[in-house]
């Protein structure tokens, strides 16, 4: 058939060109950058200003949704 006789000739290329690719030690990454880490860094917060936008009923309260996992 003539799609199998395309295919052969394709795979034959094929072969041929990969003669001609040296062969090489295998790399896995392209930068030696993995697992690097940075030291934490801490940030000061003003809990009066995070909360002032919170919803707080008639008793000062915070509002907060239920979540829906709860009962």
């Amino acid at each position: 058939m003539k799609i199998e006789k395309e295919a052969e000739k394709i795979l034959e290329e094929f072969s041929r060109a990969l003669e001609n690719v040296p062969e090489l030690e295998e790399t896995y990454y392209i930068v030696d950058n993995l697992n690097r880490t940075s030291e934490d860094e801490v940030e000061k917060t003003d809990p009066e200003k995070i909360l002032r936008n919170a919803p707080v009923d008639e008793d000062g309260n915070i509002v907060v949704e239920r979540g829906e996992w709860t009962q």
